[in-house]
């Protein structure tokens, strides 16, 4: 199970902030579905060529204040 939990509320943020911090990522590379976090984290290593823990890091980082634009 991911230890993070990503709304389909807050993930267009989360996206806007994961494209402005890696701009090569795509909305197509970033699609997302509520509950598929795993697919997410994996995918995510893939893209930006980092291992697990950097990237739920960088995503609970995303959710922490969630109003704030940096990442």
């Amino acid at each position: 199970m991911a230890e993070i939990s990503i709304s389909n509320k807050d993930w267009p943020r989360v996206k806007l902030k994961l494209q402005r911090k890696y701009n090569h990522l795509t909305d197509e590379q970033l699609q997302y579905t509520e509950g598929q976090e795993e697919n997410l984290i994996s995918k995510l290593e893939t893209l930006v060529n980092r291992d697990r823990r950097y990237v739920v890091f960088t995503l609970k980082k995303a959710l922490v204040n969630i109003d704030n634009n940096r990442l």
